[in-house]
């Protein structure tokens, strides 16, 4: 049973990875770098200050930041306990990938959605 989920995840990463175009792929390589995300986590502080205030809204900024910090742990803890390829690393599909960064982590959870999510709690 879990081999045909496997088998199935490959599948349709495979079909949305050939769906993908050449004209975008600095637009998502700049999208998912953190540094051009500073301007909208600055924003986000600044509206938190504004809204609450400089005690109560420095608490909300510090708990945030410790969400973060934990959630990215929680992500290396799990990453590291179940050791799952990037499918780059996947001598199975990987040839069927166009790839533009060639990591070497490993791929599951995912960082960037976990993070967002506690930030967004």
């Amino acid at each position: 049973m879990f081999d045909i989920l496997i088998e199935k995840d490959k599948e349709l990463l495979t079909f949305l990875n050939s769906l993908g175009s050449e004209q975008w792929d600095s637009f998502w390589l700049a999208i998912t770098n953190q540094f051009y995300w500073t301007p909208l986590f600055l924003f986000v502080f600044y509206l938190v200050i504004k809204s609450f205030g400089w005690k109560k809204g420095t608490f909300t900024i510090l708990a945030l930041i410790l969400l973060v910090a934990f959630s990215d742990q929680f992500v290396n803890l799990i990453k590291n306990s179940t050791e799952r390829l990037r499918p780059n690393n996947d001598l199975e599909i990987n040839g069927l990938l166009r790839t533009l960064k060639n990591p070497q982590s490993y791929s599951f959870i995912s960082g960037h959605a976990t993070t967002s999510t506690f930030f967004s709690v």
